[in-house]
């Protein structure tokens, strides 16, 4: 039998002072640690939240400075600390990764994750963002074993993409992590919505740290920090736009529970699943 696992996703209101974004990200470290998380997920753009003009100069290596310092919390409170993105650099001119690194107990990391769907809308008169201008997109799915647990990492505007969750069940997540910074002219439509579904249909745990509010240069940002179980259901979500620690005690039991009673891995007909049109029937 499984144990009962403790998680935390963490709100912030980060901003374009860096160091301030760090210091408010380990203290919400620690005040989860002190709840009991074993595994604490930190937003999307967790250090840096501003402009994509100065991405580049924010831009670090990983392992790089943030990383180390991050590696000497999780060693000392020895939980694992997902960082949910930080702007990693890169070969291509004038472009960053929006990379999440995940850092055990020991301080090591176990697995970096370069965000492959990148932020690229237009919604007339209410948002308008094209974040692949400024960031270049990482080519690899990944997935990290951490105990009795497999973590499937994805970004933000990944949550769209339910093939990509699918592809991360069938590779043995059985927990998403979903760190973002969702645009608060979608959130409300959208949010709490997709989150679920990404549950429900991969019977799987789902975590998302979130950034909150709007900050000084006006990117306005949805919140509602979440736990999600395998059936759909809300376990803890944040309460305020506020920094805040959303902690759940989750039983790793109810993936096998629910997979077993609706194995919608085993009822998939992915011969029948074919992307061009001239796939499909037409009706004579």
């Amino acid at each position: 039998m499984a144990e009962t696992f403790h998680v935390a996703a963490l709100q912030m209101r980060s901003g374009t002072d860096k160091e301030k974004n760090v210091a408010t990200a380990i203290e919400l470290v620690h005040a989860a640690a002190d709840r009991g998380a074993s595994y604490i997920q930190l937003p999307e753009y967790f250090n840096f939240y501003g402009s994509a003009r100065h991405f580049e100069d924010v831009s670090e290596t990983v392992p790089g400075p943030t990383t180390r310092r991050f590696a000497d919390v999780a060693r000392e409170r020895g939980v694992t600390v997902h960082l949910g993105s930080v702007l990693e650099t890169s070969q291509l001119a004038r472009h960053s990764y929006n990379t999440s690194v995940l850092i055990d107990a020991h301080g090591e990391i176990r697995a970096t994750y370069r965000k492959v769907h990148l932020f690229d809308i237009d919604v007339p008169g209410e948002v308008t963002y094209q974040e692949s201008a400024a960031i270049a997109s990482g080519s690899e799915l990944v997935v990290a074993p951490l105990g009795d647990v497999v973590l499937g990492l994805t970004i933000c505007f990944d949550l769209r993409f339910a093939e990509l969750y699918r592809a991360l069940a069938l590779h043995g997540a059985t927990m998403f992590a979903v760190p973002s910074a969702f645009s608060a002219v979608t959130g409300p439509a959208h949010w709490h919505v997709l989150l679920r579904a990404r549950a429900i249909e991969n019977h799987a745990f789902v975590v998302a740290a979130t950034q909150a509010g709007t900050t000084e240069e006006g990117l306005a940002t949805y919140g509602h920090a979440m736990i999600i179980d395998p059936w759909g259901v809300v376990l803890a979500e944040s309460s305020t736009d506020q920094p805040e620690v959303v902690f759940a005690a989750i039983d790793l039991d109810e993936v096998t529970r629910r997979r077993r009673e609706i194995d919608v891995v085993a009822l998939r007909r992915p011969e029948l699943y074919r992307e061009t049109a001239g796939d499909f029937g037409e009706d004579q």
